[in-house]
């Protein structure tokens, strides 16, 4: 079924947009129409920047807090789909992205999708994080004086890559 249903989007969704084009510029004209496609690409840039650095916050947020951030990160990707849709010249589209702005659509689309999605299970371990700081929470290996050299080892696969030769 999804098979059928994708080129049927890809010939579909050019003529929609074709349709709406011929509308709208029949109805106010073809500078006025060209106008509120220049106005929806800026608009949905705007909106891209301004909504896609709070999505971020709001994800950082929840994984600060251990919380999963998986609705967060649903909503940043329903964003960024909808700052495509208004960037991409056509009212079709311009209408579908405005809607996925507005934080109740994207809940009822979240709540859609949700059952959907597998989700792997999502820990955040917080133990010792703090003290030792972001990138330095691997394991520690702890060795002899006799088990360290700074000399070459000539069989080692771990050699820099001006070695080669």
């Amino acid at each position: 079924m999804a098979r059928l249903l994708l080129p049927l989007f890809f010939i579909g969704l050019p003529l929609i947009e074709i349709a709406g084009f011929a509308f709208v510029g029949s109805a106010i004209g073809v500078l006025p129409t060209i106008g509120l496609v220049i106005l929806s690409t800026i608009l949905g840039s705007v909106l891209l920047r301004l909504q896609g650095f709070g999505a971020l916050g709001r994800i950082q947020q929840e994984i600060a807090a251990g919380r999963n951030p998986g609705r967060e990160l649903a909503h940043g990707t329903m964003i960024l789909v909808a700052g495509i849709l208004l960037i991409i010249p056509g009212f079709f589209t311009d209408i579908i992205g405005l809607l996925l702005f507005l934080p109740p659509v994207r809940d009822f689309a979240w709540t859609i999708l949700r059952s959907r999605i597998g989700f792997a299970e999502f820990k955040v371990f917080r133990q010792g994080y703090e003290a030792r700081g972001p990138g330095r929470g691997g394991p520690t290996i702890d060795l002899d004086a006799e088990d360290y050299s700074r000399a070459r080892d000539p069989e080692s696969p771990w050699r820099r890559l001006d070695d080669r030769g």
